[in-house]
């Protein structure tokens, strides 16, 4: 399969929070997304692990090649990376299937995807209904928006605490301001668009309570997402 972006390609760049961090958001972001979609009806979907809250398949090969090709001037203009190869550690078809009440804690909370400040992570969307999008979040009690490994200890001690008070995160999805974290970003969930952010940003899927799991790729809350390092 022949990728290439789409011809009507949309740029935004915003910055969020008091770290200022950077979120380009990318509108029609590859010609014929509905390839893609078809592609993920054959694909061998598994258990996304114990963090993540549904299934996952690996993306085909050939949209790895365009995001490593194609992303590599992105990164470099908005985020300041130094024009070098770029490498995925992850780059996966995911859908959430996992009822609310089902949650794990770790699940019903923002969290980070590494706490290397120069990774990323990229957000896919390939879903046309209204299935929520993707927020970031300050942490109320540090005031942290994003860890590393410095913060990390204290974060994760901080938030083991609260874990076990009366403000625990209550069973679901997090989707807005709660006790433990303040909402200071959100970007929707729009079909064939592109969120790319650093990912020591505190994030989480936004899905609402009346979110109904799906694991159907052509209905269900599908995106590819993926990680990426410069080499």
């Amino acid at each position: 399969m022949i990728l290439d972006l789409h011809p009507d390609l949309r740029i935004e760049k915003r910055r969020f929070g008091r770290e200022g961090a950077v979120l380009l958001v990318i509108d029609n972001f590859v010609a014929e997304p509905e390839r893609l979609v078809k592609k993920a009806l054959l694909a061998p979907f598994s258990s996304g692990g114990r963090f993540y809250p549904g299934i996952r398949a690996k993306a085909p090969p050939s949209y790895e090649h365009f995001l490593t090709t194609r992303l590599q001037p992105l990164l470099a203009e908005h985020f300041g990376v130094p024009s070098c190869p770029l490498r995925l550690s992850m780059c996966h078809y995911s859908l959430v299937t996992t009822p609310a009440a089902q949650l794990a804690l770790m699940q019903r909370i923002p969290h980070v995807d590494s706490l290397a400040r120069d990774g990323f992570a990229t957000v896919h969307y390939l879903f046309k209904g209204k299935h929520g999008g993707t927020a970031f979040y300050r942490h109320r009690a540090t005031g942290y928006e994003s860890l590393d490994e410095l913060r990390g200890p204290e974060y994760f001690r901080v938030l083991e605490a609260e874990s076990s008070g009366p403000n625990s995160p209550a069973a679901g999805y997090i989707n807005g301001d709660t006790e433990l974290f303040e909402q200071i970003a959100s970007a929707d969930g729009v079909f064939n668009r592109m969120l790319v952010y650093r990912r020591n940003s505190l994030h989480s899927g936004s899905i609402d309570r009346s979110f109904i799991p799906d694991a159907n790729p052509l209905t269900g809350r599908l995106s590819i997402n993926s990680f990426i390092d410069a080499v």
